[in-house]
């Protein structure tokens, strides 16, 4: 067995992710030499597509939300101890739980119309969570296993929904009636408008600003709280979290209800946000994307927001790269997320040692 490898923090949150990337990036620039395609050309693209215009960076940084929540949602949990693969389930239920307020409460003004929206999917999502995570505090069951089969669950239950009970009549989609206009999350460009700025008009909308805030919010809880003191507690030690009077199963059951709330800020994002409908498959998988988005954050909300901003730029990068050259193709840009992921999550021991190496003759010497 080999030793621990001890690195500053700075090196191993920061450093370490960035050596990554660097990497990941280059095997996937081999690949794109291999099919015939200038690597610098495509990355050009990438970046310009993404970063280069107003119009862009606001789709660039729509996606960066998505990808914020479900990353929180993975990470709260995994300072519990507890691999979190349901944010796509718990996603899909609080998107039911956004739309029956929503649809059912129209008569209400925005200002209170809104935050019951917001509401209604963070109470569905965290009831999602809240059942896997039950099942593994009280029952034994793997959470693994559980979040597997409630993504299952949840698509299989949202089908059955919005094809039999919630589709409009007169609509042939499965999909439910526009929301009510009230229930709009302001679009950003239309936020700027109201103050004589004018951007470029995205699906950017002012949900990205929750996710920023409950971010904040997840840091203070988990590093600044006793709750979260507890729940890194039993995720590094179940049985020293015993000793110190902290229940594991309680606190078990707490983590999950949480990240199935915070799995319910991409329903917010994509149904208050942009689509003001529920309609299948909105989530698109950016559950699953949250867990890479996790592990390259260190399951810390900063290293989260930096993760989900690159993928939100290989989102609509790679979008305006298969575009200009066609040869890249969108599965392309998904090989290349997945060399990222691979690099970052299964590789992170290589490259953390490769780090410790480099470091090691300064770190001597700081400590002599």
């Amino acid at each position: 067995m080999s030793a621990p490898i001890d690195l500053p923090k700075w090196a191993d949150t920061a450093l370490v992710p960035a050596v990554s990337v660097v990497a990941a990036f280059f095997v996937a620039g081999l690949v794109v030499v291999g099919i015939g395609e200038n690597p610098l050309t495509a990355t050009r693209l990438l970046l310009q597509g993404s970063l280069g215009t107003g119009e862009g960076l606001g789709f660039t940084l729509f996606y960066t939300t998505n990808f914020i929540f479900t990353g929180l949602a993975v990470a709260v949990a995994y300072h519990a101890g507890l691999f979190n693969i349901g944010a796509e389930g718990q996603a899909t239920l609080a998107g039911l739980g956004t739309a029956l307020v929503l649809l059912n409460l129209n008569f209400l003004p925005g200002f209170i119309l809104v935050p019951l929206g917001i509401l209604g999917a963070a109470a569905f999502g965290a009831l999602w969570g809240a059942i896997p995570g039950y099942l593994q505090a009280k029952r034994g069951s793997h959470i693994v296993i559980t979040t597997i089969m409630f993504n299952w669950l949840a698509s299989v239950l949202i089908v059955y929904l919005l094809v039999n009970v919630l589709r409009e009549p007169t609509n042939m989609n499965p999909e439910t009636r526009t929301f009510p206009e009230q229930s709009n999350i302001p679009f950003m460009h239309d936020v700027f408008a109201a103050f004589g700025i004018e951007i470029a008009p995205s699906q950017l909308n002012l949900t990205f600003v929750l996710a920023l805030a409950a971010s904040y919010a997840i840091w203070l809880l988990i590093y600044r709280s006793r709750l979260g003191y507890a729940i890194r507690t039993v995720g590094s030690n179940p049985l020293a979290a015993v000793y110190a009077g902290i229940s594991p199963a309680r606190i078990i059951v707490i983590a999950m209800t949480l990240s199935g709330a915070l799995a319910g800020g991409l329903a917010v994002n994509e149904l208050m946000g942009y689509q003001h409908r529920l309609l299948l498959e909105f989530t698109s998988g950016y559950g699953f994307v949250g867990i890479a988005v996790a592990l390259m954050g260190r399951a810390h909300p900063f290293g989260i927001i930096l993760a989900s901003l690159l993928f939100g730029i290989l989102y609509q990068g790679g979008a305006e790269l298969a575009f200009e050259q066609p040869a890249i193709t969108r599965d392309m840009v998904v090989v290349i997320g997945g060399i990222i992921i691979l690099f970052a999550g299964a590789l992170e021991g290589l490259f953390r040692r490769i780090v410790a190496r480099v470091l090691a003759p300064t770190l001597r010497q700081a400590r002599a």
